[in-house]
């Protein structure tokens, strides 16, 4: 399924040429988040797909569903991340006991040394501005359900009273696709909030080899920081000022529309997919095609961009019904089905 980038001739929907400042901008934040991903790859071995995806999803202002077996590094890439962008990081184990107030916080009664009784909001782990929640999936829906907010709205409301997270605030969640007992399926709500769901493969040949040669020995490299929370804020507004082509854009609703089971959809739709991906996914698209652009250092998306990103961002925001499982159909192939006829 080859086709051509067109990265240079799309219509651009605003001015492609940008003013001296912004090009500016443009050309420190490409270096920093170019240092970035050449630093995450010197810990996180044969994983390139991975760590563009996840820079591009906090780069976006997003949140991160990173899916993968034990051992691929998924918790090293988030601790790493927090270490390069100079976020302040936390991790809570997701497990079947825990309760929302565990990750949100609670209110404690407390007498003041007047003996006057009154309440006092202790903040929760996910007062940081990256929260690593670890095998999400283990936890019951409520306390899943505890992050909806604050991912969307970036607040937390307890008892009445609104409570904000620092900014930037960007959750990466882990998730074992393998070992399935004692775990909840996240609900389709949460899931949407995941800018990206990001599937963690194990490593090449070549890059093992070298894992192991760099990971057994006395020394291990070190983690030096290149950017700043600050920074992160500002690749964030960068993005959203980036332009994107007419083209693009349209291939981005020829593809989400497409997927829906609704009146207007294919029959092959209609009696495969059980539900299909929202306007989110639009955004999502978008948002995330600039990121990549912005990484490469590229003034605009192209529809290799859309291309690429076809299954992060749908995978988990659409389901197949019994009739496609039947037929030994996943969501990863129907995509690429999508893909095709939206690309003739």
């Amino acid at each position: 399924m080859e086709f051509s980038a067109e990265k240079e001739t799309v219509d651009f929907m605003t001015d492609p040429t940008p003013e001296a400042g912004v090009m500016r901008k443009f050309d420190e934040m490409t270096s920093k988040l170019a240092q970035a991903r050449e630093n995450l790859g010197k810990v996180v071995f044969g994983q390139p797909e991975v760590i563009d995806l996840t820079l591009a999803t906090l780069a976006a202002g997003g949140h991160g569903l990173l899916v993968g077996a034990p051992g691929l590094a998924k918790t090293l890439l988030v601790t790493s991340v927090a270490d390069l962008l100079g976020l302040s990081a936390k991790r809570v184990q997701f497990t079947p006991d825990l309760m929302p107030g565990d990750v949100i916080g609670s209110e404690v009664l407390e007498e003041t040394t007047g003996g006057k009784r009154e309440f006092r909001f202790i903040k929760g782990p996910i007062f940081c501005q990256l929260l690593m929640a670890d095998e999400i999936n283990r936890a019951s829906p409520r306390t899943q359900s505890a992050l909806l907010q604050a991912m969307q709205e970036h607040h937390v409301t307890v008892a009445g009273a609104r409570h904000d997270l620092p900014e930037p605030f960007h959750v990466l969640a882990t998730q074992n696709p393998i070992e399935q007992e004692g775990t909840y399926p996240l609900p389709e709500a949460q899931l949407d909030r995941f800018l990206l769901q990001i599937n963690v493969n194990y490593p090449d040949l070549d890059s093992e080899r070298r894992m192991l040669a760099e990971t057994t020995g006395v020394q291990t490299s070190a983690i030096e920081p290149v950017m700043s929370g600050a920074d992160l804020i500002a690749a964030q507004a960068l993005v959203r000022e980036m332009p994107i082509g007419e083209q693009v854009v349209d291939l981005i609703l020829k593809i989400v529309r497409a997927a829906r089971p609704d009146e207007q959809a294919s029959e092959r739709v209609r009696s495969l997919v059980a539900w299909g991906p929202g306007p989110r996914a639009s955004q999502a698209f978008s948002l995330s095609a600039r990121a990549l652009a912005l990484i490469d250092g590229r003034h605009a998306p192209s529809l290799d961009d859309v291309r690429r990103l076809a299954k992060p961002v749908l995978r988990h925001r659409m389901a197949l019904n019994f009739a496609a499982r039947s037929e030994g159909l996943d969501t990863d192939q129907f995509i690429d089905e999508l893909l095709d006829g939206a690309l003739k």
